[in-house]
């Protein structure tokens, strides 16, 4: 069927936003709207015509509103297949009447659960059933049925109908079924992981995502690509991210602000943070943002050109007036000054992305990697490690300085691909050796990209994973460098601990690796 005229509505919302002018609408195409309980009583109020549901079924709403609209009368009014003679007849026979649309949304589950204290049985009661059924009986037969369940389409459904005096067409039911679907898996996802409780890894995984844009290619432009996020993500999660100005986000783009984002949020100090394939490339506190910033660029200003930028305060005119030095393919903020943002603005193609002021803190959700055929799953690695939990192994006792630097260096560490090693001073990476095949590589990439031993004279060296050999430390101890953090755990970890004697290095055992593949 491709048009159908609305002759007869159910109406059951929880929102009832927008549902009295809707429903005034209908009674304006002399629709009879059958309706339950609250929705009727505002409908009414109203001076909106309804007829209750006990009326259609012939049977009492109970169980405290759990039954009223599981009933035949209804549900054979859905199903009914408006082009089979047989199906017609047989529910003439019961006397049971089409329902040509069903305006339906759901008990707030979702919201209900995010509530502070609300107990189980408070949330069950927020497991609607009658609605999802209404839902997917309407939808199953889009053919003869128009389903409802976002507010937001009342005004294109009115619209339509104006249009075709009071028809919908199969294009629109069909969307609208489609929205149904996506709806109802949704809501069982999230009932499923709350009752689930504290079992982060279950035997059946349900995952569901919704679509934010698509994108104009993936990693390469032969890929396609296109960006989703999760049902009830963190609130202060990426995804939020408000875009300012500049080009749409690429799907690198995307990688490398969330990079950038992820490791910037470690610090409460002003930090800056400059991503270059998702790896820093330069990293840095200060007393204040524009500091911060000048440090971290510093650390490798021939990389730096095209990154993307994180810092964790408000953009403001001198930090600003830094970034539009250089090319910069995105900056990630809380907040930019409207002074910033004239400077920054020029620039037509720097994408400029505003995180907002609150902070919740890290995030302790799961991290997903897909692998041919399924996927992996784990905890994202976020934990804080504390000084207190750290043990100095070597006779040579790190300085408070050295400390403080040791502390920020295992922070970044863990943020750049493995093998990692990271050089740092006066809380400032000097140099970053980035996903090499070994721990020697890594140590003579971090040394090569500090600019050579002199640079590296009094710093720290922070270690993804353990040493397996000393070579690493006899070639950091060359360059000069004072101090290491590492996890320990190695066979050789004595072997370790005794080259750092020999050169006079304080090493700390964190117990706790750090790997990033």
């Amino acid at each position: 069927m491709d048009k159908v005229k609305i002759k007869r509505a159910l109406i059951s919302v929880s929102n009832k936003e927008g549902i009295v002018d809707f429903a005034k609408v209908l009674k304006g195409f002399d629709v009879e709207i059958i309706s339950t309980g609250g929705t009727a009583r505002a409908l009414m109020n109203a001076g909106i015509e309804v007829v209750g549901i006990s009326k259609v079924t012939k049977f009492p709403e109970m169980l405290d509103g759990r039954v009223k609209t599981l009933h035949p009368a209804i549900h054979g009014g859905l199903l009914a297949i408006r082009d089979s003679k047989e199906h017609m007849e047989q529910i003439k026979e019961h006397d049971i009447k089409p329902i040509d649309m069903v305006v339906v949304n759901l008990y707030p589950f979702a919201e209900t659960i995010t509530k502070k204290g609300v107990t189980m049985a408070e949330a069950i009661e927020q497991i609607d059933i009658g609605g999802p059924s209404m839902l997917r009986s309407a939808a199953k037969n889009f053919e003869g049925v128009a389903v409802v369940v976002n507010p937001e389409k009342y005004d294109e459904i009115i619209s339509e109908m104006r249009k075709n005096d009071g028809y919908t067409s199969r294009a629109t039911r069909l969307e609208l079924a489609k929205e149904v679907f996506r709806l109802t898996a949704e809501y069982d996802t999230i009932i499923s992981k709350y009752l689930d409780g504290e079992e982060d890894f279950p035997s059946l995984l349900n995952l569901k995502f919704e679509k934010i844009q698509d994108l104009r290619y993936g990693e390469n432009p032969h890929q396609r690509a296109a960006y989703y996020k999760e049902i009830n993500p963190p609130k202060h999660s990426l995804v939020f991210a408000e875009k300012l100005h500049g080009k749409e986000l690429s799907f690198n783009n995307i990688l490398d602000l969330e990079a950038a984002w992820s490791l910037c949020r470690e610090f409460t100090v002003p930090a800056a943070v400059v991503i270059k394939h998702t790896n820093p490339c330069g990293v840095a506190l200060g007393d204040d943002v524009t500091t911060a910033y000048e440090k971290a660029y510093a650390v490798d200003p021939v990389s730096a050109f095209g990154s993307v930028v994180a810092l964790n305060r408000t953009v403001d005119v001198t930090v600003a007036e830094k970034i539009d030095s250089t090319f910069v393919e995105a900056v990630i903020a809380p907040a930019f000054l409207e002074e910033a943002l004239e400077i920054l603005t020029q620039k037509k193609n720097i994408r400029l992305m505003h995180m907002g002021e609150e902070r919740e803190g890290l995030t302790s959700e799961l991290d997903i990697k897909r692998v041919d055929g399924g996927i992996l799953l784990q905890d994202i690695d976020m934990s804080l490690d504390e000084r207190k939990d750290m043990k100095v192994v070597t006779k040579t006792q790190p300085t408070e300085k050295e400390w403080e630097d040791l502390l920020f260096g295992w922070r970044v560490a863990k943020h750049i691909k493995s093998n990692a090693i990271l050089i740092a001073r006066d809380l400032q990476a000097v140099g970053v050796g980035v996903g090499q095949m070994s721990r020697v590589d890594s140590s003579e990439l971090a040394v090569k990209k500090a600019g050579g031993s002199k640079a590296c004279k009094d710093s720290i060296v922070a270690s993804d994973a353990f040493f397996p050999f000393r070579d690493s430390i006899d070639a950091l101890a060359k360059v000069g460098i004072k101090a290491i953090i590492q996890p320990g755990g190695s066979m050789r970890d004595e072997e370790v601990i005794a080259a750092c004697d020999e050169h006079k290095i304080a090493m700390v055992f964190t117990g706790k690796r750090h790997f990033r593949h």
